[in-house]
């Protein structure tokens, strides 16, 4: 197992070699690579996601702030016994009543809406820290997807190399009489669609690139970490029982039961009623003298009790319990799902990377030696190339795939923030 490992390594350090061997052929700069945790930091500060998610937790803060206010009280004038009839005809008569009404809440109402509004700012803060999740996950789609448009390009430039070397070889022959015409044909025929495999690769690489820059936010300038795409891990990840507490989504779950929760509390301290005191002071024109008034307003609840309301809240609060058992198995079952993808990725990653991708450069290079020297025909030499070619996109499909199904488990059983952290 050790000399597998130990060969698989060799074999990457030698593909890294030739990758950069390329890139100074390509004109690529050398130094400092653009990488992906630059690429992710960049994109999670310049993000409308995350700008929209920055905005959420100031919005329930806001929140926060008015749920502790309490109600304000209210200046009552009251003129009494003027523009009447005899002697309360005029304004010699009149009682004039300056007040305030002063609401009380009863039953924990400030503090019920209080907890409301803490779980909404935790829920806010916890959509933010999805976000940057999220924000990673699709910058390293993006990522790997332009560092395998790169390996297409050098794949497709290499084969068109290739090809042109087997077509001055097939010449060769056909001046020297020792192979037909046809052959000459059959390699500029291969020459030509190795030349628009180049310019097809290079317009994917182009796009790919310009929808990370976008996504970014700025311009790439250098080159990309091309060796991100070798990284592969000396063990599988393996389908295991794995509980989704802790992890993000769970963690959503949580917060919106904690929200229904006090939503529940909040609309039981509603159907406490709420008291009014109104102190005033009342003058008599009549007399000239001033008097105290005092007033104490309750609300009978008679049509609207509050019982309904409570009773929407706690059905609110079994929906969301029962959501969180089914995120709690939908992230159980979803992480054990990547799991088995990111393993049988780089399974065949390895695979296609390692002995395959060896055997088919063997496999070429005797064609291409056996056919300098006549021992192979024209045909053996094509599709020994063909099946090289086919091999070295391989790899590189199934390296993205390793990395993509990577990521998203990672997404997956990304940590929850630490409330107050």
């Amino acid at each position: 197992m050790h000399r597998i490992i130990a060969a698989f390594l060799a074999a990457t350090s030698c593909v890294a070699v030739a990758q950069a061997q390329d890139n100074v052929a390509a004109g690529q700069p050398l130094g400092a690579a653009f990488t992906l945790d630059q690429a992710v930091a960049v994109a999670g500060g310049s993000a409308p996601a995350a700008d929209a998610a920055q905005a959420g937790i100031k919005a329930a803060q806001a929140a926060r702030t008015v749920a502790g206010l309490r109600p304000n009280p209210q200046v009552q004038t009251q003129v009494e016994n003027v523009v009447g009839s005899g002697p309360y005809r005029g304004v010699s008569q009149a009682e004039t009543t300056v007040g305030l009404n002063i609401p009380i809440e009863l039953g924990g109402k400030r503090s019920a809406r209080i907890a409301v509004a803490d779980a909404q700012f935790n829920r806010a803060a916890l959509v933010a820290a999805i976000t940057q999740a999220d924000i990673r996950l699709q910058v390293t789609a993006l990522y790997i997807d332009a560092v395998a448009a790169e390996r297409r390009v050098i794949t497709a430039r290499d084969q068109f190399r290739i090809g042109q070397d087997a077509l001055n070889a097939a010449k060769v022959r056909v001046q020297a009489g020792r192979a037909s015409p046809l052959e000459e044909q059959r390699a500029d025929v291969a020459k030509l669609n190795a030349e628009a495999e180049v310019q097809r690769a290079l317009r994917l690489a182009e796009a790919v690139r310009i929808n990370l820059e976008r996504r970014i936010g700025q311009p790439i300038t250098g080159a990309l970490d091309v060796a991100v795409l070798d990284r592969l891990p000396p063990t599988t990840y393996g389908p295991t029982m794995v509980a989704s507490t802790g992890t993000l989504a769970l963690a959503a779950a949580d917060a919106d039961l904690a929200i229904a929760d006090a939503g529940v509390r909040l609309a039981k301290s509603q159907r406490v009623p709420d008291v009014a005191i109104g102190p005033a002071i009342r003058r008599l024109s009549a007399t000239n003298d001033t008097a105290a008034v005092l007033s104490l307003s309750i609300p009978i609840p008679l049509f609207n009790s509050g019982r309904a309301a409570v009773a929407q809240a706690s059905a609110q609060r079994s929906q969301a319990e029962a959501q969180r058992r089914m995120t709690a198995l939908d992230v159980e079952q979803a992480i054990t799902d990547a799991q088995a993808e990111a393993d049988t990725a780089a399974t065949a990653a390895r695979n296609a990377s390692g002995p395959a991708l060896a055997a088919a450069q063997e496999a070429a290079r005797i064609a291409r030696i056996g056919y300098r020297e006549g021992k192979f025909g024209q045909l053996d030499l094509l599709d020994a190339e063909r099946t090289l070619s086919q091999t070295r996109v391989a790899a590189i499909e199934a390296l993205a795939a390793f990395h993509n199904a990577k990521a998203r488990l990672e997404r997956l059983i990304a940590p929850a923030p630490v409330q107050g952290n």
